[in-house]
Order: structure tokens, then sequence, then C-alpha cells
């Protein structure tokens, strides 16, 4: 018997907490299977804890959920995938209990133990289930049944495989529209095991009926099989069965379907290859960028730069270049926030012609949209336009619109320029830089936001790596320093992280002569949070400066703040001083 962490419970605990009322109780019980199944032993575990289970099921969601996960991974407990036959039916009566959620669980685990077993007893057990769930008096059986003929099919002699697929058949035009939702949306799994020959008759059969079903929720499952089905068939079957199927789906009465359309178009032109596409699917994919719903033109707008990239050039400026122009001033926010999020990425598919003149102007309107995410998604994308049209014409064009963005009332959108700005400035260059973007700079370090405050520290560390010490020494560090004084202490505070920050690009000369004063100095504050950070920006100085400064003047400086009244104070100077003594003594 294996060893085991746990206590081991005896059955007639567990049987008594099964039953007991508190639903805590009979969870940890269930949870505990496997520990009591390796103290039962293999043979015992078969014959009294699997059929105990199957005969006490009806309980709570939670604990069915449970036994159905515990369950799929059985089989080493019952003796190995011989035995594998004894978990099913437990698992077939939580396939059909009401709530979603343990059927889905129930499936799965179903689905895991049957690719595990010998393909005879697939036949005389598996089989057999799955032909009770699809005749089940329930919906929910019949529900559960669609997600298992992937597993059970390949092992079928061909009588049976007949069988299962007249089955599925019946599921796909059954009464209840959620068994039909079912069977559409697991028909690409089970198209995925079935011959070419039947490929092309029976499975084509059901999608065109699941296509055609009058209840858009089972209409929209079969768009994702138009997907799956595509990639199965040749070339000249998909064009001729799921091109037909997609531009009409493109044009269904449910904005759910066409959205749907919109938002699989990209798996859907790979499905039907890139001719078929440019004469049939761009006409469509037009009719969605112009849909008169919000939703469809989001899912639409979402996928434009994909959707160029399949078309050539000449054709995405003809046809899908004037819906940018006019989802870019769409009435819904989130159209152009969506049109926003991908746009940059059609100036290299474009070229910088069509880029100038076409897109240039567009993401100018977009930079200045009303709503911030719409500025966000533009500004976190820029460095795809550089690329194309250069940085000359990048910054005539487009650093007015940066600048004052610079200043934006929402954080966030400062927060996106502040963490462009390392990019920029290596592509803008150091003196261009210098003369628009380095007071901005200094400017967010003393703004409202800690968030924007932090990440204009760690801005200046990378400016300072990009344009080296020296560029860093003249322009940063002094207005930096100068900043110490400033008469919020949270400002204070900000400055001692870059100087922590700008410390180790600096390296110790610099560090020693004008930073390490300043934060010595600091440690005179009348605020107890400026001097506890003090202590970590000595602490974090320790490892940049030489050995003697650390013993002649961090040290001297944390012995008198490890003295201070305040406990926080005293509590980070002692942790900076083990540092140092453990740097020393190293």
């Amino acid at each position: 018997m294996a060893m085991v962490d746990e206590p081991l419970y005896p059955i007639a605990i567990l049987i008594d907490e099964l039953k007991n009322d508190d639903i805590q109780l009979r969870l940890n019980s269930i949870r505990r299977l496997s520990t009591i199944a390796r103290a039962l032993g293999e043979e015992r575990t078969r014959k009294e804890l699997i059929p105990f289970l199957s005969e006490n099921n009806d309980d709570d969601d939670e604990v069915l959920l449970a036994m159905a996960e515990e369950l799929g991974a059985f089989i080493p407990y019952v003796g190995g995938v011989e035995y594998s036959h004894v978990l099913l039916p437990p698992l077939e009566t939580l396939c059909t209990v009401e709530e979603t959620v343990v059927r889905d669980k129930a499936v799965e685990s179903l689905c895991r133990i049957g690719s595990q077993m010998k393909e005879s007893d697939l036949v005389d057990w598996f089989i057999p289930l799955l032909k009770r769930l699809g005749a089940g008096e329930w919906f929910t059986a019949r529900v559960s049944a669609c997600g298992l003929f992937h597993i059970a099919y390949p092992s079928a002699p061909d009588l049976l495989r007949a069988e299962l697929r007249s089955v599925y058949n019946q599921l796909c035009h059954d009464d209840m529209p959620m068994v039909r939702r079912s069977a559409a949306s697991n028909l690409g799994k089970f198209a995925a095991t079935i011959e070419p020959v039947h490929l092309k008759t029976d499975i084509m059969t059901f999608f065109r009926d699941l296509t055609q079903d009058d209840q858009d929720s089972v209409r929209l499952l079969a768009v994702e099989g138009c997907a799956a089905l595509g990639k199965l068939l040749e070339s000249q079957d998909c064009v001729a069965n799921i091109l037909p199927v997609i531009v009409n789906f493109s044009q269904d009465k449910s904005w759910r379907v066409r959205y749907m359309v919109a938002n699989q178009l990209y798996e859907l032109c790979e499905a039907v290859g890139p001719e078929p596409t440019r004469s049939e699917l761009v006409p469509a994919y037009v009719r969605l960028l112009r849909d008169n719903e919000a939703e469809v033109r989001i899912a639409a707008s979402g996928k434009v730069t994909k959707f160029c990239k399949i078309v050539s050039p000449p054709l995405a400026i003809q046809h899908i270049l004037p819906c940018v122009k006019e989802l870019s001033m769409d009435s819904s926010q989130h159209v152009r926030a969506a049109l926003a999020s991908v746009i940059m990425g059609m100036a290299p598919i474009l070229g910088k012609e069509a880029t100038i003149e076409q897109l240039l102007p567009i993401f100018l309107a977009l930079l200045k949209d009303e709503f911030p995410d719409v500025r966000l998604n533009i500004i976190s994308k820029l460095d795809q336009v550089n690329q194309v049209i250069g940085i000359d014409l990048l910054s005539q064009s487009l650093l007015p619109a940066i600048v004052e963005l610079a200043e934006d009332r929402h954080w966030r959108v400062r927060l996106a320029i502040i963490e462009y700005i390392p990019l920029l400035a290596s592509q803008l260059g150091v003196e261009f830089f210098d003369d628009k973007l380095g007071a901005l700079c200094m400017q967010w370090l003393g703004d409202q936001v800690f968030s924007i405050r932090e990440a204009a520290a760690n801005n200046l560390k990378r400016l300072a790596e990009e344009f080296g010490p020296e560029w860093a020494m003249q322009h940063i560090v002094p207005q930096v320093l100068e900043m110490i004084s400033n008469s919020h202490y949270l400002h204070r505070m900000t400055i001692l992280y870059a100087i922590s920050l700008l410390a180790s690009v600096m390296g110790p000369e610099v560090t020693c002569q004008t930073m390490l004063p300043v934060v010595i100095n600091a440690a005179r504050d009348r605020v107890p949070n400026i001097k506890f950070n003090v202590a970590k920006v000595l602490q974090s100085l320790i490892l940049v400066v030489d050995p003697v400064v650390v013993e002649q003047t961090i040290r001297p400086c944390l012995v008198e703040l490890s003295e201070d009244p305040d406990v926080d104070v005293r509590y980070f100077a002692t942790q900076a001083l083990q540092a140092c003594d453990q740097v020393m003594s190293s």
C-alpha cells in the first residue's frame, strides 16, 4: 500500500460524512476519495466504494462537481485500465443531473477515462453508455452524450460506427435546442475522427441542418464548426460547402450569429484559403464592419489588421480603408477603442505612401478622441508606425499630440505615455529628446498619482541607460536632486526612489559625490516615512559604493536612524545595518 500523508479514514466514517447535513463535511469526504481508496485497496474500492458513490449521488451540486472531478483520475485506485469500466456508472448518472457544470465535468472525466480504455472495453462498456445517454429520457443525458462521440467512434467496428453516426444525426435534430446546441459545439471534435468518405456525406449533412436551425443559439455554435470542418476538408470541398455558409451567416438576421462570424473571421479565412477570401469574403467583411449592431462592429474592427494581411494591399486600400475611416468616427466609443488597438498594425501592411496619406489622419483623430481607452490603445502601438514612416514624419505629425497626452486628465493615459518614452527616446535621438520631451520627464516626478511618479522614476533610469551616464549627469541628476526640497513628503519619497534606481547606472563615483550626500541629509527629515525610505535607499547603495564609504558614511547614518523614536524607522535601519554586516563580512 502506498504511503500517504493524510490520515486513512475508514469507509464507515466516509459514509457517515457523506450523509452528514453539513455540506462542508460531505465535500471534504469526497475530496478524500483517493486517500480512502488507497486505504480500502483496489478490490474493496471496486466492490464497495464505487457502488456506494453510484447510489448516493442525490446531493448538493458542489459535492457532485467534486465527485465528477475525483473520479476522472481514479483508474489507478480501482486496479488499473482493465477495471476502468467500473468508474462509468457513477459518471453516467452525473451526466444526467440538471447542473451544467457538473455534467460538463462528468463528460470531461468520461473522456479522460475513455481515452485510456482498451478498444474491447470501449465497445463493451463505453459505447453502450453513450447509446443510453443518447436515447435518454431527459435532455440533460442527450446533451452530455454529444461530448463523448469523438472518444468512442475510432474504436467502434463498422456496424457500430454507422449506428453512432445515426445517433448523432438524431441529436442534431433533437426537439430540445440545448441538445442541438451541444451537437453543434461538439461537431468539430466528432468530425476529426470520421473517415473522409462519411465526412463529405453524413457530417456535412448534419452541419447544413445545424446552420439552418431556427434557433440562433444553435446557428452561432455552428459558426465555430465552419472553421473546424474547413481544416478537415480539401480546398475545393471547403469552397463548395463552407464558403456559402459563412457568407449567409454574415447576413444572418440574428446579430449574435453575425458577431460570431466577425469574431471567428480570421480562422474562417484560413479555412477557405486566400483566393476565395479575396473574392467572396471581402464583401462579407465590409458588411460586418458597417453592421448596424455595435457589438458586431467591435468584433469586426478588432480583426481589421489580421484580415488585411490575408488580402492584397490594393484590395485593403480600396475596400477596407473607407470602412476604417468611418469606424474611427463611430458613435460607439468601444468600436473606436477596438479599432485603435489594432489599426497601427495596418501601417506595415499598407506601406509608407498609403500610411502617410490614409492612415496618419485617422491616427491623429484617434489620438484626440474623448474616450481615454482609444487614446491609450493608439499610444501603446506607435512603434509599428515609426518603422514604416520614419521618425521625422512621426515627430512632425504625432509628437504634438503625444506632448498633449502627457498632461491628459486620465492617469492611465499619462502612464502609457511614460512607458513609451524610452522607446521614443531611442528612436528620436538625444538632441530631439532634450528639446521636446526632457521637461516632461521631470514634470511627471511631481504627479498626483503614485503610479505615475513611480513610472517616471523608472523612466529616468531607462533613459540614463539609453543615453549614458554623462548625459544623465548633465540632464537628469541635477534636476532630480533639486526636487528633494519639495514641500510635499510624497514627492521627496519619489526622489529617494529615483536616486536608488539611478545609482546603479551612474556608478560609485557619481553616487558618492552627488547623490549620497542628499540621501544622508534626508535622514534628518521630520517625516518618519522619509527616514525609513532613507534606510531602504542606503541599503540599496551598499552594493554600489566602496566599502570605505559604507563604513565611514552609510553605517553612522544607519546607526543614528536605528535609535529613532519611530518603530518603522528603527526596523528598516536595523535591516540595512544587517545587510551592511553581511556585505562587509563577505
